[in-house]
């Protein structure tokens, strides 16, 4: 059995982590920590955990996961460089759901998250996440920055386009809608009921700190730079993502649809639909799989539809997903389960 860690297990996607492992054949949750709730039982935090994670809650020290074979961070940005040094040094391998080990230029990094990067020699050890993208590289890193949500979407809908060459990449238009999950537990005016509810908007359209995420990794699926004007909106609604992406053809002879049919056919969590389709948020809720639908509506214009849930493939499931790959093991593991309907 795998031994497994969590750090930040207090938020949505720790919660999700404590989830999916409960369900996982190959692995032992041996560690949980949280400085503010430490001591207390993960059930009384957690009640729909009760009878099925019976730790409680430790300081987030090497010494409290010393016996991990991997551990998880869910900590909010900044938090997992502090820790990440020492875990590794110790053996143990990490997967970190935040974006401090993302973007490769630690300037940008800086910038967009208004703080220092504390360990930006490991940033060049780390592997990106994207079992679609990376699979090979994950199965060999002992670092693994997971991607964030927004990114998995809009990369997942673009990669087979950018790899075949057949796209303008000098002007690509991504709107993505998160639902309130994706901004994290903590006390925000914005995302009350009363606040979310019956609502729909933009946010972050003169520049988002997921920008230089998805341009990064875009520009490594195309083997140059990208230019993307990405719009996130908030959803009225819990978990899940839609984006949808606006291209242009090189070459109306393009058949977008084989292209992605063929390119995804191997892949266990992303899901073509047939042409014209429209996917919805709900039929990923609480699974690992990305759902993409093709449009053609006039010349070389291409609409891709994408929706995952945030959570899932867009965080934790994501990051189960890139254990097992490290560790040998199916890559459904743990994951296989549908979504949650209604």
């Amino acid at each position: 059995m795998i031994k497994v860690g969590i750090v930040g297990g207090t938020g949505y996607t720790g919660v999700e982590l404590l989830r999916l492992l409960a369900g996982h054949p190959n692995t032992e949750l041996v560690a949980i920590t949280s400085r503010s709730e430490k001591g207390k039982p993960v059930s009384a935090l957690f009640p729909n955990l009760r009878g099925i994670v019976d730790l409680a809650f430790t300081e987030p020290t090497v010494a409290n996961l010393k016996d991990c074979d991997v551990v998880f961070f869910a900590t909010p940005h900044g938090v997992a460089q502090s820790l990440v040094p020492e875990i590794l040094a110790a053996g143990i391998r990490v997967i970190d759901l935040s974006a401090d080990f993302r973007i490769r230029e630690i300037d940008i990094w800086e910038k967009w998250y208004a703080q220092d990067h504390t360990a930006p020699d490991l940033v060049a050890e780390a592997v990106y996440g994207l079992p679609e993208f990376n699979r090979d590289a994950i199965a060999d890193a002992n670092l693994v920055a997971c991607p964030g949500c927004y990114p998995t979407s809009v990369q997942l809908g673009l990669k087979p386009l950018l790899e075949a060459g057949v796209i303008d990449v000098s002007d690509i238009i991504a709107n993505s809608a998160s639902g309130v999950s994706g901004a994290g537990k903590q006390a925000n005016v914005a995302t009350l009921l009363s606040e979310a509810g019956d609502n729909f908007k933009a946010y972050g359209a003169s520049g988002h700190r997921h920008q230089p995420e998805i341009e990064q990794g875009l520009a490594d699926m195309a083997g140059e730079p990208v230019t993307i004007t990405f719009v996130p909106h908030l959803l009225p609604i819990i978990r899940g993502i839609h984006t949808t992406l606006y291209v242009d053809l090189k070459s109306s002879d393009t058949d977008v649809q084989a292209l992605f049919e063929e390119h995804y056919l191997n892949e266990p969590f992303v899901d073509v639909l047939e042409p014209n389709s429209y996917p919805e948020t709900r039929t990923v809720r609480g699974s690992n799989q990305c759902r993409i639908a093709i449009h053609r509506p006039h010349g070389n214009k291409v609409v891709i539809l994408v929706v995952e849930d945030n959570l899932t493939k867009g965080a934790s499931g994501q990051a189960l997903q890139c254990m097992n790959i490290m560790f040998g093991l199916d890559e459904n593991a743990g994951l296989a389960m549908p979504a949650l309907m209604p």
